[in-house]
């Protein structure tokens, strides 16, 4: 997936369901202070900041952002690109969520604890642009 020029803000403006919308908000500042980058839209609805290289087994390469989210309809989705297998433990004590191989969903910010939610992220944006992370957990996002 390649970044665009969208607006980033512009698309959240958008946002349907004002829990999504506050919550994409307050996701936005989090990242870019976790990360020290600006806000891009990869593809037509994720948020990501920053950028790593992915390259599998396969041979296949690409770009991503090292630290994402999407704000849809049913929950907010961030994405770890080192996989959720890596933050097992701060997943438990997280707070309301769900999650997938590479993917935590979340329906309610006011659900968790943002402290866990800064740790799993900034663990994991330190993985993924060091190069260290599960190539099995990068496949799936591709």
């Amino acid at each position: 997936m390649e970044p665009t020029d969208a607006s980033v803000s512009d698309f959240i403006a958008g946002v349907a369901k004002p829990i999504r919308r506050r919550d994409a908000e307050t996701l936005v500042a989090l990242m870019e202070r976790l990360t020290g980058e600006k806000p891009r839209m990869w593809g037509p609805s994720i948020i990501g900041f920053g950028q790593y290289h992915y390259k599998y087994a396969s041979g296949r390469e690409g770009d991503a952002g090292a630290m994402g989210f999407a704000p849809r309809a049913a929950a907010t989705t961030i994405y770890l690109p080192d996989g959720t297998g890596a933050h097992t433990e701060r997943l438990a004590r997280l707070g309301t969520h769900t999650s997938s191989l590479v993917c935590v969903y979340i329906k309610n910010l006011d659900d968790i604890d943002m402290g866990v939610l800064e740790e799993i992220l900034m663990a994991s944006y330190k993985a993924v642009t060091a190069g260290v992370f599960a190539h099995r957990a990068a496949e799936s996002l591709a």
